[in-house]
């Protein structure tokens, strides 16, 4: 072996240090990393302490101080007596049968109404087409408490008082899902429908099964915005509902509140009760719930 290719140097990749890069390629230095860490934590601290506090005091004995400083998130002796106790105090799961089907009924008609009111704006060519996306913008702007007399009377006319139709009728079909759904099919190649109109496809073929399925995240957003907009309501089903036993869940723990304020554990258990099923769906869609970036890409 010569001198030289004893002494060849060392290749510069062999020792160089991992970089730790973003998603354009570009070097990010240590304290930059930190400090996003840092907010990052931050943020998780401010949106998910809350629940963490209210399911650690929900499965806290009538023992252990809830008030403590600093305060201790793994309950010493958990229990799920608060629960139960829940469930003897007002009737919890009928409460939330009703939810579940007004959240149901919301989500079918928001899905498909908005997505066959959004296909129709961003894809078909009529006069006026402008002024209703116009009006579906306006709309958005006008709050519920300035149109909620006005729901009350036209329930009470059509007899829908004291009824869940009556509660799930406002909410049907909302603007901004409409909008949600006129971008994504705005999105979609326009060379993707012609390609099958001249193949003789009519238009409610085009929609089923060329645009609907491109955007299946879409639809997964208005879902979950639907469903949390009905479980999570209050004001209207307070106004349109007068019997307990049609009473949504928002409503039927309203009771703990006022009968048993002093029993936070009680309210911590209603809480997660209510706040399960949200989770649950966002885990089921969550997967359609991130695809809007690649939303009306053409796949091969």
């Amino acid at each position: 072996m010569s001198v030289i290719e004893r002494r060849r140097p060392v290749p510069e990749t062999a020792v160089r240090e991992p970089r730790v890069t973003d998603e354009h390629g570009r070097r990010i230095r240590g304290w930059e990393l930190a400090l996003r860490y840092t907010l990052l934590l931050v943020v998780l601290a401010i949106t998910v302490g809350p629940f963490v506090w209210q399911l650690s005091t929900s499965l806290k004995g009538p023992t252990e101080d809830i008030y403590s400083s600093p305060p201790t998130f793994l309950p010493e002796h958990p229990t799920l007596h608060n629960y139960k106790r829940v469930a003897d105090t007002i009737p919890v799961w009928d409460y939330a049968f009703n939810s579940l089907k007004v959240a149901a009924a919301n989500v079918v008609t928001n899905c498909v109404g908005s997505a066959l009111a959004g296909y129709a704006l961003a894809r078909l060519r009529y006069r006026g087409r402008r002024v209703a996306t116009l009006v579906f913008i306006l709309a958005m702007l006008v709050p519920v408490e300035g149109i909620i007399i006005a729901q009350f009377t036209t329930m009470r006319e059509l007899g829908l008082n004291n009824t869940l139709i009556g509660v799930v009728l406002p909410g049907c079909i909302g603007a901004m899902n409409v909008l949600l759904m006129r971008n994504a099919f705005l999105n979609l190649p326009y060379e993707i429908e012609e390609a099958a109109y001249v193949d003789g496809a009519n238009v409610w073929q085009r929609f089923l099964r060329i645009a609907l399925p491109s955007v299946k995240g879409t639809i997964a957003v208005v879902a979950i915005f639907a469903f949390m907009g009905a479980w999570d309501d209050f004001l209207w089903p307070l106004i349109v509902l007068s019997d307990p036993s049609k009473f949504t869940l928002t409503i039927g723990l309203n009771y703990l509140h006022g009968t048993f304020a002093n029993d936070e554990r009680l309210v911590a258990a209603g809480t997660v009760i209510a706040v399960a099923p949200l989770i649950a769906l966002f885990a089921c869609l969550q997967r359609y719930f991130f695809r809007g970036v690649g939303e009306g890409a053409v796949k091969g």
